[in-house]
């Protein structure tokens, strides 16, 4: 188990140095363009596929950074340089953490690869939870998935909602219901293969931020995919079946849904996708701070603006630092007893939105144009306290964990 520390070391800083390089070099030249466009920044996802970013061996050494801290550093400095093309680009690590954490041997090595093709024919692909009438409360899914044990197939119709790279993506990770009574505790996730009959794109969302990233429905109309596309197989469901009945017919605790698992492993790395987009605008404010004048002097030294700047470079390093805490106990296997995971994608979303907006009020009437950046920032910051649940589910959350109570 390795040792928490606030230190990175010489390998981690060249990795953060490179990453930064490409967030100030290729992904800020071309943020406000592709958020005017509202379109999948492809050429920008092909180019950090050429340089190894966008690839499944970067993704995974950082993932098994033993640390822990690999995934939230490569996170902070990507969305420093933009959130909305920052997420096209890690958007497919979601639908790869499922895998991951769901998945065979097999399935992680049969399909993690497809998700992002290479540096010549770049793919992506899609993580489907959220539903029109089920976003934080995921018992209210009405995606069935059921079983035609015949063909040894699962037929899937439903509607998903939400969904990063949904209709566009080269393979889909859909969590469905395969058995009702039993809530949430009977949902599965299945692996959606390219090109597969009967799944579609539905509605494509046009957002207030993160424009960049595509957003879509997706339509699944009796889609059929093989049994091997069951995360986790067939015969490893049904044992977590029986054990969900037993437990609900003597009253048992509450046992993690698939969605759940994915959702818990990443969001340490949203709060520090927070943390990148904090700490640009911060950096922002600051520098306008020191070279804007009014009254003969510049506005840094009016106590008012100074204490601003103050308060978010504290928040920021707090918020970075219960991220880190998270990361680091998530890769070593230790427990989430006080909820830390969730406490770390609370306070580094909360702070986004604070600090982006205070950033903008510096900025006074340039931060509220689209010729400053920090416009953008406060836009982009608004998503981090709502996806991969809201800040009001992730208090709950936590208190349920510090009452001991079961989390539905």
């Amino acid at each position: 188990m390795a040792e928490f520390t606030m230190e990175l070391n010489d390998e981690q800083k060249e990795v953060r140095d490179w990453l930064h390089g490409f967030a100030a070099d290729v992904i800020r030249p071309a943020a406000a363009e592709w958020d005017e466009r509202e379109e999948t920044p492809w050429p920008v996802i092909q180019e950090a596929a050429k340089v190894g970013i966008y690839s499944l061996d970067f993704y995974a050494q950082q993932y098994f950074d033993p640390t822990g801290l690999g995934i939230p550093m490569a996170m902070e400095e990507l969305f420093w340089g933009d959130a909305g093309i920052a997420l096209s680009i890690v958007g497919t690590g979601l639908a790869a953490v499922g895998v991951l954490a769901n998945g065979t041997e097999e399935q992680i090595g049969t399909w993690i690869p497809q998700m992002y093709g290479d540096a010549n024919d770049v793919k992506v692909a899609a993580f489907c939870s959220s539903e029109p009438d089920a976003g934080s409360d995921v018992a209210s899914m009405r995606t069935r998935a059921v079983y035609d044990e015949a063909k040894d197939e699962w037929v899937l119709n439903g509607t998903k909602t939400w969904a990063t790279n949904g209709g566009i993506a080269n393979v889909h990770v859909v969590v469905a219901v395969v058995d009702a009574e039993l809530g949430s505790k009977g949902h599965a996730s299945f692996i959606v293969p390219p090109s597969t009959p009967g799944l579609s794109q539905g509605q494509k969302f046009k957002k207030h931020g993160i424009r960049a990233s595509h957003t879509a429905e997706v339509i699944l109309d009796n889609v059929r995919v093989p049994g091997s596309c069951l995360l986790g197989g067939k015969e490893k469901l049904d044992a977590r079946l029986a054990r969900a009945r037993e437990k609900a017919r003597k009253g048992g605790e509450r046992v993690k849904n698939a969605a759940m698992a994915t959702f818990e492993a990443s969001r340490p790395a949203v709060g520090a996708m927070a943390v990148g987009t904090a700490r640009a605008a911060y950096e922002v404010a600051l520098e306008y701070a020191q070279t804007r004048e009014q009254f003969g002097r510049p506005i840094i030294d009016n106590q008012g603006v100074a204490f601003q700047l103050a308060d978010m470079r504290t928040s920021i390093d707090a918020a970075r630092l219960l991220v880190w805490r998270a990361s680091w106990m998530a890769i070593n296997g230790k427990p989430f007893t006080a909820a830390e995971g969730s406490m770390s994608k609370l306070f580094a979303s909360e702070t986004a939105k604070k600090v982006t907006a205070q950033a903008v009020q510096i900025l006074g009437g340039n931060g509220y144009t689209r010729e400053y950046p920090v416009e953008r920032m406060h836009r982009d910051s608004a998503i981090y306290t709502i996806f991969e649940g809201t800040s009001e589910i992730q208090r709950l959350v936590i208190a349920r964990t510090l009452a001991g109570m079961p989390i539905r």
